[in-house]
Order: structure tokens, then C-alpha cells, then sequence
């Protein structure tokens, strides 16, 4: 849009020009108001789009420009009256295309901005996509960890049950052991030569251990 304006304001310059080399029979009285028209035009177009906030002091001058195209006119001074027209439509000009930088620079701003921030959302991206990698990873180190208790709980349990089995197929052995004692019996013998005595003391049979063992089959 603010393309097609510039594009127009070029052709009301033109104009101007073309108003201001107009042959003398068309009248420097004719020439001046037609300047004077055509720069009001062109700064009407460009506080349209904006140039009285964005740039204010072209568009000011302009519009001092053209108020002294109008008192030239009035008083006569149709060359002045036309010089200041001039004027008026080249700082209108001026305003216009200063609003045209800014405006592509804000666009340019808001382009580099916008590309920035896709940076930074994709590192956003591949920080996530890391995180969640490095999470199922864990979740595959538990799950192993998980799985290889789980395995050496089943080995412990398969030894017990292994050791019970093994306890409950042996054979058991009872060994009983009776002692017996036999009874004591004193005997007593005195056998004196040449004043000497001797005395004997029977001799105690030991006693009579039994021993016997019982195997028991599960």
C-alpha cells in the first residue's frame, strides 16, 4: 500500500514539474495553483499514511511550505508562490520516504525477531527430544535393572526349593547307643610269705556298649 502511494506521489511531482514548464500562454497565475494543488495533495497523502507521529518535522515543514505557496499566490508573487509549492511537495516527498525506511526497518526487525525466535524454539525442540531420549534410556536401564532382579530373586528361590528337595530326599540315619554295666563283684585273696602281704584287687570287667543304627528312606 505505502508502495503505490509513493508511486503516486512521484506522479504528482511530475506534475508539478510538468505544471511549472507548462508553456507561458497557460499563465505563471494557472502554473502556481496547480503547484499549489498538487502539494497539498501530496502532503494530505502523507499525513494519511502517517507521517505527522512518524515524521513530524518533515511533515511540519511541508506544511509550512505549502502555507507559504498560498501567501505568495495571494500576494501575487506567482513564481515565489510556485517555488514554495515546489518545496512543500519535496518535503512531503521527504516525509513519505523516511516513513518507508522506518516501516522496513520495523519489517526487518520483526523478520530477524521472528527468525531468532524459530532458533530458539527449534534448540527448545532438540533440548526436549534429548531430555526424552535420555529419560527412555533411564526407563530401559530401570526395565534391565527390574529384569535382572527379578532373575536373581527366581535363582534364589530355584536354590532354596533346590535345597529343600534335596533335605527332604536324603536318607535319615537314628544311631542308638546302650551301655551296660555289669555288676560289680569283689574278690579278695591274702596269700602271707615271710611277713609279707599282698593284697589283690579283683579286676572290673568293662561295661558292654551296643551300638545301633537305623537308616530311614524318605
Amino acid at each position: 500500500m505505502l508502495r503505490k502511494t509513493l508511486f503516486a506521489s512521484l506522479l504528482a511531482s511530475s506534475a508539478i514539474a510538468l505544471a511549472v514548464t507548462t508553456p507561458a500562454q497557460a499563465g505563471k497565475g494557472d502554473r502556481a495553483d496547480e503547484a499549489i494543488a498538487a502539494a497539498e495533495a501530496k502532503l494530505h497523502t502523507a499525513e494519511s499514511l502517517g507521517t505527522s507521529t512518524e515524521v513530524p518535522r518533515a511533515t511540519a515543514e511541508a506544511r509550512a511550505a505549502l502555507a507559504t505557496a498560498r501567501e505568495y499566490r495571494a500576494a501575487g508573487h506567482k513564481s515565489s508562490s510556485i517555488q514554495a509549492a515546489i518545496r512543500a511537495s519535496a518535503l512531503a516527498d521527504t516525509a513519505i520516504g523516511e516513513l518507508q525506511r522506518r516501516k522496513d526497518d520495523t519489517v526487518a526487525a520483526v523478520q530477524e525477531g521472528a527468525s531468532a525466535a524459530q532458533e530458539q524454539a527449534a534448540a527448545a525442540q532438540q533440548q526436549a527430544a534429548t531430555a526424552q531420549q535420555q529419560a527412555a534410556d533411564a526407563n530401559l536401564r530401570a526395565d534391565a535393572a527390574q529384569q535382572s532382579a527379578a532373575m536373581s530373586a527366581a535363582d534364589a528361590a530355584a536354590a532354596r526349593n533346590a535345597a529343600t528337595a534335596a533335605a527332604l530326599s536324603s536318607p535319615q540315619v537314628e544311631t542308638t547307643v546302650t551301655t551296660q554295666q555289669p555288676s560289680s563283684r569283689r574278690s579278695k585273696s591274702t596269700h602271707v610269705t615271710r611277713r609279707v602281704t599282698t593284697t589283690t584287687a579283683p579286676a572290673v570287667p568293662a561295661p558292654s556298649v551296643t551300638t545301633t543304627t537305623r537308616v530311614t528312606q524318605p
